[in-house]
């Protein structure tokens, strides 16, 4: 089967075209999720002529299966819980504290990290696009969107090129809108729909940030 993205660039220029429609000209930012929806955001900022950034959410991964996601945590202290996971897992709360623990402290390192000394750009009143290059579970989404609504944004759009048929159902209750280029029946993983998925580091996300207003 023919990969549906060539790169990362390429679903983000499908997407911003999709979100022009209706975003170009709005007040908008658009947030990537890193690191692999940062690319995809830059892109679709640059569609859409508006700033972009990065929000940091942090996976929270099984012990013994990582890519296995019980929950995701971001910054503000938000945490989502998938608790089909936990329970199929049987995760204890001694275990589920100290893992998010840990996750919320890796979200202040990236922060820092990315942004260095600027500024997170001002979320009140306006649109908010959140972008990521796929969505597995959906659980880091929604610890985006959750912790987006705390900064009072005027709407929140969850945007990706690929999420599985039942996360997009249930992601429907999340955001304000949501734009999936690829609604699929089967999903093994988000790369599997990439002809290039190359891990990305944050120097790569620094990089990529720097290239665009941020303001």
């Amino acid at each position: 089967m023919r990969s549906q993205f060539a790169t990362r660039a390429e679903a983000g220029r499908l997407l911003g075209a999709r979100l022009f429609e209706t975003y170009g000209g709005a007040d908008a930012v658009v947030l990537g999720l890193p690191r692999g929806g940062v690319p995809v955001a830059a892109e679709v900022a640059r569609s859409l002529g508006a700033p972009v950034d990065v929000f940091v959410v942090r996976k929270l991964g099984v012990p013994w299966q990582p890519e296995l996601a019980f929950g995701a945590v971001a910054g503000g202290g938000v945490r989502v819980l998938n608790p089909g996971v936990v329970a199929a897992a049987r995760l204890d709360d001694a275990t589920i504290e100290r893992l998010t623990a840990v996750g919320a402290a890796e979200v202040e390192r990236r922060e820092q990290a990315y942004r260095g000394a600027r500024a997170p750009v001002a979320l009140s009143g306006r649109m908010v696009i959140v972008v990521d290059d796929g969505i597995a579970t959906g659980a880091t989404m929604r610890a985006a969107v959750q912790a987006i609504r705390a900064h009072r944004p005027a709407g929140v759009v969850v945007a990706a090129p690929v999420a599985p048929a039942q996360v997009v159902e249930q992601l429907t209750k999340s955001a304000d809108r949501l734009l999936v280029l690829v609604s699929a029946a089967r999903f093994d993983s988000v790369g599997w729909f990439y002809g290039d998925f190359a891990q990305l580091s944050d120097e790569d996300v620094q990089r990529i940030l720097r290239g665009r207003d941020t303001s």
